[in-house]
């Protein structure tokens, strides 16, 4: 940002927060980006018996409504739930194109257009329409 008011360059930021990180993780998806990743097949197929056959219930007031399948969710509180959806997060990022992408913040040889910590993503750009172009990719992806 120095560097950019120095050379009195425009830098532009979108914040990405996920509404609920954990809560959108697709199991059958998370399966494919393990495997594609490169995690063990047995450490995955752990995985997937850790998830499988999870229900729940709902209560309100004295009623509950009859049992569901869970299939989206890693689980609050798990050690590796942030590992997992780390994974998941990763993968969005890379299979939206961004580090193909020849827009974001010029350093040396190279582009930034993206950080990533946790659930927080924030993209940058050189311009509004950059900008709104990697929202777009990662809106895409995301779905």
């Amino acid at each position: 940002m120095e560097k950019a008011r120095e050379f009195q360059k425009n830098i532009y930021f979108c914040f990405i927060d996920y509404a609920k990180a954990f809560d959108c993780v697709d199991h059958n998806k998370l399966w494919k980006i393990l495997k594609e990743m490169g995690i063990p097949d047995h450490l995955t197929c752990l995985l997937r018996n850790l998830y499988a056959g999870q229900e729940a219930t709902v209560r309100i007031g004295h009623e509950t409504t009859d049992w569901f399948q869970i299939g989206k969710g890693v689980r609050q509180g798990c050690i590796l739930s942030p590992c997992l959806f780390n994974f998941y997060a990763e993968y969005i990022m890379r299979n939206a194109g961004l580090e193909e992408a020849q827009t974001g913040i010029k350093i040396a040889r190279g582009n930034i257009n993206y950080l990533r910590y946790a659930d927080d993503t924030t993209l940058m750009a050189e311009s509004e329409e950059e900008l709104k172009s990697l929202l777009m990719k990662v809106k895409v992806e995301s779905e």
